[in-house]
């Protein structure tokens, strides 16, 4: 089976995003402490799997809902 990057991109995409946001999180909750990059792993290995799903099933929405909301507001400019 050969690796296509319609598959690769949303695990890679959800992955940044879930380790840029859950490190934010983890900071506003428990501020830094000795265990800080314990509990960031541990939401980052949780979170991951969720925003890849969710980047799977966003990847293909987002686009149209883009363009009803770019005509949307093209249309109330007219």
């Amino acid at each position: 089976m050969r690796l296509q990057s319609r598959y690769v991109q949303p695990i890679i995409m959800a992955a940044i995003m879930a380790f840029m946001m859950t490190g934010f999180v983890t900071w506003l909750n428990l501020g830094i402490t000795p265990d800080f990059m314990l509990q960031w792993a541990k939401a980052v290995v949780m979170a991951w799997p969720l925003a890849s799903v969710a980047a799977f099933v966003a990847g293909p929405l987002a686009p149209k809902l883009t363009q009803r909301i770019v005509k949307a507001v093209h249309g109330a400019e007219s």
